[in-house]
């Protein structure tokens, strides 16, 4: 049975987990169609992603009942470094980092439980919308053991220290206002899907080259020094400037009309 399903429509890319009576919760087929779906995304010409789950929630985390397949198994030989993706050492990281390496914008839209692995997939996306009744858990230590799914690359780059250990020592879940509070959502909405719809619409409107280059440029800005992300702005800039897409967005603007890309 299918676990996620791709479409592309207008430069947008929607990638649904397709568990409804499971509330999304991953399995191995769940990881596995996951990962394929990021390939296959990164290697379309979508301009924007969207990413959302079917039913009552957006995941609710690792399905448990599928873990007895790892029972008498040498954690180690699961787990332990080898090269999966760029700089992943497994598939459970991969899972998520495949949308955090994404080059261009990803947007999770988020209802009901997103706990444990749903969490960290939806922390691979630049852009968190969530609907009220939302709520966000770091599982893992419910089962006395630590996130593993790229949680402790992508959820200290969002929240304060203390609310990364609050998150991580208790597994408690937190109502969808909370999560905005502390920044791990970017905005509430009653229709999360709409909202992520909308925002993508826009995205996908803009110059492609320059959406690209400002994920690139942003993540420079997020870790390295000012030197060098003035000097990345500047080659940013000149990447950009004077070419075609540019020049669209110039002429598309004065005769205030939507800019057409190639």
């Amino acid at each position: 049975m299918s676990r996620v399903t791709v479409t592309f429509d207008n430069h947008i890319a929607h990638v649904r987990l397709t568990r409804a009576d499971k509330m999304n919760a991953v399995d191995q087929d769940m990881i596995d169609a996951v990962i394929a779906a990021g390939n296959d995304v990164a290697a379309s010409d979508a301009r924007v992603v969207i990413l959302s789950g079917e039913g009552a929630s957006f995941c609710a985390g690792i399905d448990i009942s599928g873990l007895s397949g790892m029972v008498g198994k040498d954690p180690a030989e699961l787990l332990m470094p080898r090269t999966h993706g760029d700089g992943t050492t497994n598939q459970w990281q991969e899972f998520a980092m495949v949308w955090a390496r994404m080059d261009i914008p990803v947007i999770a839209a988020v209802h009901g439980a997103c706990f444990g692995a749903g969490i960290q997939l939806a922390l691979g996306a630049d852009i968190r919308i969530a609907s009220p009744d939302a709520k966000f858990a770091v599982m893992e230590m419910k089962w006395g053991i630590v996130p593993d799914m790229g949680g402790m690359v992508l959820l200290p780059r969002l929240v304060r220290s203390d609310v990364l250990r609050r998150m991580t020592y208790t597994a408690e879940p937190v109502g969808a206002a909370q999560a905005e509070r502390w920044g791990l959502v970017t905005e509430l909405a009653d229709d999360p899907l709409a909202a992520a719809q909308a925002l993508a619409e826009t995205i996908a409107g803009k110059s492609p080259s320059a959406i690209r280059a400002a994920k690139r440029l942003i993540a420079v800005a997020e870790t390295a020094d000012a030197v060098t992300v003035l000097d990345a702005e500047s080659r940013a800039q000149v990447g950009l400037m004077g070419k075609p897409h540019q020049m669209e967005v110039i002429a598309a603007t004065m005769a205030k009309r939507p800019a057409v890309f190639d």
